[in-house]
């Protein structure tokens, strides 16, 4: 779903696209073999927090004992995949002559809201941060849109190369969480 042009979050998206429809271009009239990998929040070790990727943000805020800053309501939905699983993924697509000219989604379809998300990385790391709620206008900017749900249909990936994500959301967030505990100096 993209929203209107005078939001300038809806950009990121629509950039996207636009470089989906150049590549199938160029894919219909020139022949190149594209195919084209959509990817939902990967996450892993050595991953910071910088440009919204929360789970890193929230484990060192509550490894810190720091205020766990939710965005927004903390009820849209997110999925989580761990960064070998989009990386088999996409050798695999990419190895695949079946895969040419078409669009994939990689990620992970099991779903969590923002705030179950926080409560979960405050128990798992024992913190005794408080969990706090920040407006998007405060957060971004005034009249900031966010879309509710971000969930991948892994149908088309699935049955191509049987595609199924190995890593779960708790064993993600405890290789995050490990690798932030061992140094303190990493955040």
């Amino acid at each position: 779903m993209l929203g209107p042009t005078t939001k300038s979050r809806w950009s990121y998206s629509s950039s996207k696209a636009v470089d989906e429809f150049l590549a199938l271009a160029y894919h219909k009239e020139r022949n190149l073999g594209v195919t084209i990998a959509r990817f939902f929040n990967t996450v892993g070790p050595r991953q910071t927090g910088q440009y919204g990727m929360v789970i890193p943000r929230f484990v060192v805020q509550a490894l810190k004992n720091e205020p766990i800053t939710v965005y927004g309501n903390g009820k849209q939905v997110r999925c989580f995949a761990y960064v070998t699983d989009v990386v088999d993924a996409v050798i695999s697509i990419a190895n695949h002559k079946e895969a040419v000219g078409q669009i994939f989604n990689i990620g992970n379809s099991e779903p969590i809201s923002i705030d179950d998300l926080a409560k979960k990385i405050k128990e798992k790391t024992n913190s005794k941060s408080e969990i706090k709620y920040v407006p998007y206008g405060e957060a971004y900017e005034e009249g900031f849109e966010d879309m509710s749900i971000r969930q991948p249909d892994l149908t088309k990936i699935k049955t191509l190369i049987g595609y199924e994500p190995k890593v779960k959301l708790d064993t993600i967030l405890d290789k995050v969480i490990e690798y932030f505990s061992v140094d303190a100096l990493r955040f």
